[in-house]
């Protein structure tokens, strides 16, 4: 029998141990081009090491899952970030575990909101995107060069996701 998850809300402290919140931040805008816009100046940092590594831009389109669902693998990337922002406003959930001896630990669910976006930092085990309700855009960024930035893990007992 599967393990169930608990869905928690994301919070910055409460993922600060995998990345970063990306959200507006009052403690971090600043008016510019005239007063005309807010900026939300440096909400995460992008990461890229190996061979011939460059940050890129993409465009991410997911399709929502079907509840329950089945946690059955985690991936990671060594170097580099990834960020993922939603472009329309609709909840997701990010799923993360701690490293424990080279796999990943029990994974721990958040709700984001549909103006939340997280950057996973470099070599954090996540689950690939969850998208709920309805088809959802995101923009990503990520590491693009050389070697192998891909490492998955599979359960031999998957986790349980009931309802989002």
């Amino acid at each position: 029998m599967a393990e169930k998850l608990t869905i928690r809300p994301l919070t910055q402290d409460a993922f600060a141990p995998f990345g970063t919140v990306i959200e507006t931040n009052p403690a971090a805008m600043r008016h510019i081009n005239g007063g005309t816009t807010e900026r939300y100046h440096a909400l995460a940092e992008a990461e890229a090491v190996g061979e011939d590594a460059k940050v890129i831009i993409n465009l991410f389109r997911g399709s929502p899952r079907a509840f329950p669902y089945a946690i059955g693998m985690m991936e990671r990337h060594p170097f580099g970030s990834q960020s993922f922002s939603p472009i329309d406003d609709r909840p997701w959930l990010v799923v993360v575990a701690e490293d424990e001896g080279g796999k990943p630990g029990r994974p721990q669910v958040f709700r984001a909101g549909g103006r939340q976006g997280v950057n996973y930092r470099r070599n954090v085990w996540h689950h690939p995107l969850i998208v709920v309700g309805g088809v959802s855009d995101f923009i990503v960024v990520d590491r693009f060069g050389g070697g192998v930035n891909l490492e998955e893990f599979f359960f031999d007992k998957p986790f349980v996701i009931e309802q989002p």
